[in-house]
């Protein structure tokens, strides 16, 4: 069944139709989720509000890049729980049973076996482009993540952030320098085609991040 039949079935109220709408795009949603929050759990718990809210929400729906419409609910659902947070208390380190009880050396604070130094040195990476990522302004991170890193085309993020196709670009240009200016404190890391020389650290900077 293609998707404009799931679509006109799923506003009539077929839940079947809705769910594999949503198969169709979990995967991708929970990836910007995720590069978004920098958390697995609050990734799926924003994921799952935008598909609540979508579904709440489904007879607004008036056509277009059915991805485009998911995609925007995916990052407005993102943002508000970021927003959220914010204005949570502090949360202790280490956290609590069911029961109330602190745990004191929970699995993911132990020291485990050291890892050979390409992993090492991958993760490593991984860590400083999400660093750089969270440090986008949201404007910015949100067409990064759906160009860059989702692999949409302009098109569909305008439709997504529901702005001409010449803001996404000018905005996605300004986001990779950002991202390759952030990268530079970050050499040792890089493969050589990422790093700037002096000569050249004005210089205006177009290549993507992989």
């Amino acid at each position: 069944m293609d998707e404009n039949t799931l679509i006109q079935l799923a506003k009539k109220g077929e839940l079947d139709a809705f769910n594999q709408l949503i198969l169709m795009y979990q995967d991708m949603a929970f990836n910007v989720a995720y590069r978004i929050m920098n958390d697995e759990a609050q990734a799926a718990d924003a994921t799952q509000d935008a598909v609540i809210s979508m579904y709440r929400r489904f007879d607004t729906y008036r056509g277009g890049s059915f991805k485009a419409w998911f995609m925007r609910i995916v990052t407005n659902a993102c943002y508000d729980a970021l927003r959220w947070q914010k204005r949570r208390p502090t949360i202790a380190l280490e956290p609590e049973t069911d029961d109330g009880e602190r745990i004191e050396s929970p699995y993911w604070l132990e020291d485990n076996e050291a890892k050979p130094d390409e992993e090492l040195e991958k993760k490593e990476l991984e860590a400083a482009i999400q660093h750089c990522i969270n440090a986008l302004p949201n404007k910015f991170k949100t067409v990064f993540l759906l160009i860059d890193v989702n692999g949409d085309d302009y098109e569909t993020v305008a439709q997504s952030i529901q702005r001409p196709v010449g803001t996404v670009k000018s905005r996605l240009s300004r986001a990779r320098q950002r991202m390759q200016k952030c990268l530079q404190g970050f050499g040792e890391l890089l493969p050589d085609i990422f790093r700037l020389n002096a000569k050249n650290d004005d210089e205006q900077v177009t290549e993507p991040i992989p």
